[in-house]
């Protein structure tokens, strides 16, 4: 049974930082490319970061300069490191496992940028 388990969402000032993180179990982790998605209220759901098997890794324009992504291929374990966090980055991030034609999502962690 494949299950991608976030965490680490939470409410934020504007400027502020986050670290989600995201457990993975029931696939070879390592065969894997990694990512983040996310949907605010009303919007479908929007690609953020990517990681691939090599490590290399690619982000949404929303994303670069803010955003890193990592992965623990050990610990089968992804993350996102969000600094400079703005309003607009208010919505709920689903981690993504993605191989060939298989695609899992996690259940999602909230993430709120507010004063």
């Amino acid at each position: 049974q494949v299950q991608l388990v976030e965490s680490g969402g939470g409410l934020v000032q504007p400027g502020g930082s986050l670290r989600l993180s995201c457990a993975a179990s029931g696939i070879m982790f390592s065969n894997y490319i990694m990512g983040w998605y996310r949907q605010a209220p009303g919007l479908q759901r929007e690609w953020v970061a990517r990681i691939l098997r090599s490590g290399s890794t690619n982000y949404a324009n929303s994303a670069e300069g803010r955003f890193t992504i990592s992965r623990d291929n050990a610990k089968k374990m992804v993350y996102l490191q969000m600094n400079s966090l703005k309003p607009e980055d208010t919505a709920v991030y689903y981690c993504n496992a993605t191989f060939g034609s298989r695609e899992y999502f996690g259940q999602g962690t909230q993430v709120t940028v507010s004063s």
